[in-house]
């Protein structure tokens, strides 16, 4: 193994041509100089520096050495340097996962705005919904978890998770185009107890939410349809065969099909958003700034 400070050692004997003069520029006795240079020598197996007047002088094999020693001395500084920028935040890689609307308002500017100020940080975005967003953390296979805490999920004290409220996002009333409802200033949600009900089988826990908003509300929803995505619960609010309650983040269709409801009152429903890293991970930089990205796209969002 070749000693980076015996290399150092010999390019300042090459550039001040005495072992006096080297000592001085690196604050070293002459007797260090050379003891450092003697043993890079031995370690190699080759004769470095032979006398010249009152002087020395690198052999040929020493200009050898220090020709590569140059090209390793860059290389350990900037192996330096991406360990210095990976130690904030700015080299290797962040994995965020969310639930689908998170990864087009959240998660998706949050990469961009990454790879603005810190562009050798690779951002990986990966769509996970509900408990397998807790299970990708543990597993190793994400870093921040962008979640709606599910009913079945992991309790807030447990030990193995690190979960920080990011916002409380509204549930809006969508509404197909010329319904009563639409353009009323004020809507409460058991207004909409007497409509069909239009539900998705997946997207975060989506059934449950309205279940249990329209539960707080005062009545059960009539299900007419139940869909496995919001493409398809959105093409059927559209059509005219129900209603749905909704995420504030979710961009609706351009064709004004679907017409967004806010809702007032004391029921008026919303969810909690949490983002979740493993315990003790919350302060690696990557991390650290990830979630502060995170905090301020929701803030801009204003929902």
């Amino acid at each position: 193994m070749i000693d980076v400070r015996r290399l150092r050692v010999l390019r300042a004997v090459a550039d001040h041509g005495t072992v006096t003069a080297a000592a001085d520029a690196m604050h070293l006795t002459p007797s260090a100089v050379s003891q450092q240079v003697r043993a890079l020598g031995r370690d190699l197996g080759v004769e470095l520096l032979v006398p010249q007047g009152r002087g020395i002088r690198l052999t040929s094999e020493g200009q050898v050495l220090l020709e590569h020693a140059d090209a390793m001395e860059e290389r350990w500084e900037r192996a330096l340097t991406d360990l210095a920028a990976h130690a904030e935040g700015r080299t290797g890689v962040l994995r965020i996962v969310a639930y689908p609307t998170a990864v087009s308002a959240l998660a998706a500017p949050v990469a961009a705005r990454l790879r603005a100020r810190a562009p050798r940080l690779s951002v990986e975005i990966g769509e996970v919904d509900g408990t397998p967003a807790y299970e990708a953390l543990l597993a190793g296979r994400a870093d921040i978890a962008v979640a709606v805490p599910p009913p079945d999920g992991p309790p807030a004290d447990d030990r193995r998770f690190d979960q920080r409220p990011l916002l409380r996002e509204p549930l809006d009333l969508f509404v197909p185009a010329g319904h009563p409802l639409q353009g009323r200033a004020q809507v409460r949600l058991d207004e909409a107890a007497g409509e069909e009900w239009i539900a998705s089988k997946d997207e975060c826990h989506q059934a449950w939410i309205v279940q249990s908003a329209c539960s707080a509300a005062g009545f059960t929803p009539h299900y007419a349809h139940r869909v496995s995505d919001w493409t398809g619960v959105l093409a059927l609010v559209g059509s005219g065969l129900g209603v749905t309650l909704g995420p504030r983040m979710l961009s609706l269709p351009e064709d004004g099909g679907v017409v967004r409801v806010r809702l007032e009152g004391a029921s008026a429903p919303y969810r909690s958003v949490f983002t979740v890293v493993r315990r003790g991970a919350a302060e690696r930089p990557a991390v650290s700034q990830g979630r502060r990205l995170l905090e301020e796209v929701a803030a801009d969002l204003g929902v």
